[in-house]
């Protein structure tokens, strides 16, 4: 008998995560997911003559619910987006999420736990609103567990992180096609794993295009406005200032927006920008602002995918995998081909 196609089979042939074909197969409104690779998925559903199945099984006498823990829900705009993305997913195999914020209170921790194990869920995802590597407390090896936004250094649990290096490379690429040769990076803070990846991300293009890094126009601005304006206007007054910057974050960008209007500097026409996350003003601002989406909606979906698929006959070494999803380049105007 012929094996019958699984969406991780269509994710394989289409490049993309289980995540994003989940998000295309079931026609999830306002999915963060491009026409080209909306694209791909439906051709390598076709190909495979791949049908969504029934939900996934679950053991009997376990609970359809899903531990999802968070350390904080209130320092950032993310924490929603992991939330609602774990929720969604979950709603399509008919599983419901449980969210306990913890703040990494091994006593809150253990409660939670204890809760969860008594009432026989299906297990739990693990998450960070800062992507970092983590050591995760022995009290989560009592249920199936995935990592969302962190990783362990020792590989025990499967795990999905943004692809920031990645993403620090679209973001200065794009620059580059656009002519421009002295481009400034601001980067986040140096303990933010985040902010060193996509430095990294910046000084690969930099060196694949054969353009030299002038290091006095990489510049650590924290990741506020204030620390992007300041830092902005310090790079655009010099006698031989960027023609282009690539922001660690969109606050830093908006940070560049206000130095240009009080240098009389126009965007993108004077000088040209570029943030990272997508924050929700991003597209609002004037000009819109060209950027990355951290993909953190379509990251907590893999996580609801791979926690049921523990279930699942999966060869459990294959599962043990540090996955990185691409943040996606959102083009606008803010960026402009450099003057001659």
């Amino acid at each position: 008998m012929e094996k019958r196609a699984t969406m991780v089979d269509v994710a394989e042939l289409a490049g993309v995560s289980q995540a994003t074909v989940s998000l295309v197969l079931n026609g999830v409104p306002n999915a963060r997911v491009s026409k080209a690779t909306r694209r791909r998925v439906l051709e390598a559903a076709e190909q495979l003559s791949y049908r969504r199945g029934k939900a996934h099984p679950v053991p009997k006498g376990r609970k359809r619910v899903i531990g999802l823990f968070l350390d904080e829900v209130s320092t950032t705009p993310f924490a929603a987006q992991f939330i609602e993305g774990a929720r969604d997913e979950a709603a399509l195999q008919d599983v419901t999420v449980a969210m306990f914020c913890t703040q990494s209170d091994p006593a809150l921790e253990q409660a939670a736990i204890d809760l969860l194990v008594s009432q026989k869920t299906i297990g739990v995802i693990y998450t960070t609103l800062i992507t970092r590597q983590v050591t995760v407390p022995e009290a989560f090896s009592e249920l199936p567990l995935v990592l969302l936004n962190c990783y362990e250094r020792k590989l025990r649990f499967p795990s999905v992180v943004p692809g920031d290096i990645v993403g620090g490379y679209t973001a200065t690429q794009a620059l580059l096609r656009a002519g421009h040769r002295r481009i400034a990076h601001m980067t986040g803070e140096i303990f933010v794993e985040a902010a060193v990846d996509r430095e990294n991300g910046f000084r690969q293009a930099m060196a694949e295009w054969n353009v030299p890094v002038d290091e006095d126009l990489v510049k650590q601005a924290g990741w506020t406005i204030r620390g992007g304006r300041e830092t902005a206007l310090a790079l655009m007054s010099r006698p031989n200032p960027p023609t282009a910057i690539f922001c660690f974050n969109d606050r830093m960008a908006i940070g560049c927006y206000e130095a240009a209007r009080m240098l009389g500097l126009s965007v993108p026409a004077d000088i040209s920008i570029v943030g990272f996350d997508n924050e929700d003003l991003a597209a609002n601002m004037d000009p819109p602002l060209s950027t990355l989406v951290l993909p953190h909606d379509e990251m907590a979906r893999w996580a609801v995918a791979e926690l049921l698929d523990s279930y699942e006959d999966a060869d459990q070494d294959e599962r043990l995998q540090k996955v990185k999803i691409e943040c996606e380049f959102i083009e606008r105007s803010s960026v402009a081909a450099v003057k001659g």
